[in-house]
Parts: C-alpha cells; sequence; structure tokens
C-alpha cells in the first residue's frame, strides 16, 4: 500500500497490462467470485509488472441505487447489476417469502410483488385471487364454525335436560333449555353455502 509520506512517481499500464516503470496506480478490486466491485487502493508495481488479480486499473462510476457494480464476466468492462440483496421477494409457486441473498436479475419464480392472500396465484405478471378456491375454504370454514357451534349447543342442552328429566330444573333451567334448543335449531338452518356474509344467530347468554 502507498506510504503518503513518500513521494513516488505514478505509472501506468501497457497494452499488456505491465507497468511502463516503477511507480504508484490507483487499481480497483472486485470479488473473486461474484465479480462485485469492493474498492480501491494504492499499489506500488516495478516496471514490467502487473497489478494484483481480481484488480483493474480503469476507473469505474458507481451505480445508483438498486444497483451493484461488477466487472463484466470477460473482464473488459464494468458493469451495473440488480442489487435486491435483502429485499423481500415471493416464490411465484408458493407465495412463500424470502430474502434475497444474491446479485443479478430475480430468479424465475420469483417476484417483489406481495400476493394480498392465501388464494393468490401468479399469472405470469401479477397476483390473481382464485375465487373459487378461495370460496370452498370460506364454506369449509364456515362449516367448521357451526359444528363447534352445534357441539356447545349440545352440550348445554344435554346438561340442562337431565336437570329436566330429574324434575330437578328451576324456572330458569327450563327457560335456558328451551333457549339453547331454539338455538341449536336456528344454527342447523345456516346455509355455510353463504359464507364468509352469515349471520350467525346468538347464543344464549345462560
Amino acid at each position: 500500500m502507498r506510504n503518503n509520506s513518500v513521494m513516488a512517481n505514478e505509472t501506468t499500464l501497457d497494452e499488456n497490462g505491465h507497468a511502463v516503470s516503477s511507480g504508484w496506480i490507483t487499481v480497483y478490486h472486485v470479488d473473486a467470485s461474484t465479480r462485485e466491485y469492493l474498492g480501491n487502493s494504492q499499489e506500488y508495481l516495478l516496471v514490467g509488472t502487473g497489478i494484483p488479480a481480481d484488480s483493474y486499473a480503469d476507473t469505474p462510476e458507481l451505480p445508483g441505487t438498486g444497483q451493484a457494480l461488477c466487472r463484466t464476466t470477460d473482464g473488459q468492462q464494468w458493469e451495473y447489476v440488480p442489487d435486491y440483496r435483502g429485499v423481500t421477494a415471493y416464490h411465484t409457486e408458493t407465495r412463500e417469502p424470502f430474502t434475497v441473498a444474491s446479485l443479478g436479475e430475480l430468479p424465475a419464480f420469483a417476484t417483489l410483488q406481495a400476493p394480498s392472500s392465501e388464494f393468490d396465484v401468479w399469472s405470469g405478471k401479477e397476483w390473481v385471487t382464485d375465487k373459487d378456491v378461495q370460496k370452498q375454504a370460506e364454506i369449509i370454514a364456515a362449516q367448521r364454525d357451526q359444528g363447534l357451534r352445534l357441539e356447545t349447543a349440545t352440550t348445554r342442552i344435554q346438561m340442562l335436560g337431565d336437570a329436566v328429566e330429574l324434575n330437578m330444573a328451576t324456572d330458569d333451567e327450563v327457560a335456558a333449555l328451551n333457549a339453547w334448543k331454539a338455538y341449536r335449531v336456528l344454527l342447523n338452518r345456516v346455509d355455510v353455502n353463504a359464507a364468509p356474509d352469515i349471520d350467525w344467530p346468538e347464543a344464549p347468554a345462560v
């Protein structure tokens, strides 16, 4: 590296990449695998020697937002490469999010657009909600909800019914039994195919 306390001549490279004279030169380093620009340094070259590996002498221009500066595969020039690293992308088959970790264009299976629901499918350009699948899922959810409500009602009816059958029920318990029975009737009349727009009957407070 250059010692700023020592004055020295600068040098340039000939067509073969060798120093035309002994001296200092600014070189620009890239990552050996990704070819991404890492930074520059001042190197002292003896006449006839070349610059360090994975380094170049031509000055690059720094990229704008969303791009990375890289060396082309053939090493002949600088290029700008899309840089989505750290950005959340979505798998177009599974809708699963993932964090982009590498340089370059997004994989063919990825998009930066976030799906709006678990029923979205990728059209090739955008997410489209599969209404049929969504409707079926809503019906299944309503059936499950109806079953849980009926289970609760049946449990209460059985408990209150025991008191009535044994002539041990109070007036309030008799009224509660009738209320739960009426509630269960209304539950059975619910059309789950109307999901998600279902007006569920209100359960008795007792």
